[in-house]
């Protein structure tokens, strides 16, 4: 049977004006969701929590963005059915975007157990036809492991109306066979040549359901993260806990390029992330500038930029 990764009916319950309050019956809501990106991220890396564990973890994320369909600006709050029920489910990073992109700003949400669901209030106000983004990753140990060989059903249900959802396989390092079935629709390298696996479906409507079954052989016992870390030494990058008390990814660094759209943002992934924590006072500042140096100095490395081409960008960023 596949694990259904959300379950249940997407709900907004928002704060409207007294005049959309009398024209609210029978209309759709007002904010729908134009794209669902997810990544299934095995053997990655695991919780904070479940470092050091004898255990397959398996993290995924998910990227929406959801439209403002009214003519008049929306704030409120939003609930998404999650798979609390999952063998070890955990919280990771929880976020929202600003309008440009350039920032994310922590999200103060609320876990329902018993209900499934992860509910926030939106950090800032979104304007008729105006985009909402927003981050959410979670780790489980859904994984089956034999010896070498990894198994995962995965299925996803759509929790509502969806104009396009990508959902994106990526490859741990070192396997020794990777198999998806049904194949992948497409297939992408990040900067470090890792294999990532797409699927999209246009206009994917509620209650719809897309299932893949993934196998690979994998002898080496080291998350990818913990492979990368030992590849390029150290990382300066580090993470910082939210309001909840959980990790920032450290990928997200790619908004320094600025106007990333939530695929895009997918190819240009970085798979670092440093488990250390700093000051509440300074997560956000300090550990954003780290993340943008980070991101800097491997697109030098690539040959993405040149070396005054780095220098220029390194001082915006408040480098030196």
């Amino acid at each position: 049977m596949y694990k259904k990764a959300l379950i249940g009916p997407l709900l907004f319950i928002l704060i409207f004006n007294m005049a959309s309050l009398a024209n609210a019956e029978n209309e759709q809501p007002p904010l729908q969701m134009e794209e669902l990106t997810i990544q299934v991220m095995p053997d990655y890396a695991f919780h904070p929590e479940n470092e050091g564990q004898d255990s397959t973890p398996l993290l995924v994320g998910y990227h929406g963005a959801l439209l403002n369909t009214s003519e008049v600006p929306q704030r409120g709050q939003i609930e998404i059915p999650l798979p609390v029920g999952e063998e070890n489910f955990k919280l990771g990073f929880i976020a929202d975007y600003s309008k440009n992109l350039s920032e994310m700003n922590e999200i103060k949400y609320e876990l329902d157990i018993e209900a499934g669901t992860i509910s926030w209030t939106t950090s800032e106000e979104i304007h008729p036809q105006e985009l909402y983004r927003f981050v959410i990753e979670y780790y489980t140990d859904s994984i089956q492991v034999d010896k070498t060989s990894h198994t995962l059903d995965y299925g996803f249900e759509s929790f509502s109306d969806i104009g396009l959802v990508n959902l994106i396989f990526v490859e741990p390092l070192n396997t020794d066979s990777f198999k998806l079935e049904p194949a992948a629709e497409s297939h992408q390298k990040n900067s470090y040549g890792m294999n990532m696996f797409i699927y999209m479906v246009q206009g994917m409507k509620a209650g719809e359901e897309k299932a893949i079954k993934l196998e690979y052989e994998r002898s080496d016992e080291r998350t990818t993260s913990k492979i990368l870390e030992d590849m390029v030494g150290a990382s300066p990058t580090q993470g910082t806990s939210t309001e909840n008390e959980e990790i920032i990814p450290i990928w997200l660094i790619i908004t320094i390029i600025g106007g990333v759209t939530v695929i895009a943002a997918v190819v240009l992934i970085l798979f670092l992330r440093k488990k250390t924590q700093t000051d509440k006072e300074q997560k956000i500042n300090g550990s954003a500038t780290d993340m943008k140096k980070a991101k800097l100095r491997e697109m030098l490395v690539d040959g993405k930029i040149s070396e005054e081409e780095y220098g220029e960008l390194l001082k915006k960023v408040g480098g030196k």
